[in-house]
């Protein structure tokens, strides 16, 4: 057996909307081998089901400008602007939770 592909769904309350849920997803990728059979497509709606059944309000994902004409076969639109902060410094180094 392979994984052939992957996605992952963060659930979190948001105060500003009275503790209600919001979805993020983040790590979606398909081995390049199973590209084409639609199986992004069933990973991103198979999220989409989960937010929807957890109680989202929203699921939303930031994504490279490459990327946005797929997601937006899978139903989500463009909104706002992502920004963001690295620390290479941390890139290698083992989380200290």
């Amino acid at each position: 057996k392979k994984l052939v592909g992957t996605a992952t769904l963060l659930v979190e309350y948001k105060f500003m909307r009275g503790g209600h849920l919001a979805g993020h997803i983040e790590d979606v990728v398909v081995d390049s081998s199973q590209r084409g059979k639609k199986l992004g497509v069933k990973l991103m709606h198979a999220l989409q089901s989960i937010g929807r059944d957890v109680g989202c309000y929203k699921v939303i994902l930031d994504c490279s400008e490459d990327n946005v004409e797929f997601y937006n076969r899978c139903g989500f639109k463009l909104k706002e602007v992502q920004m963001g902060i690295y620390f290479p410094a941390n890139e290698t180094r083992k989380p200290r939770l």
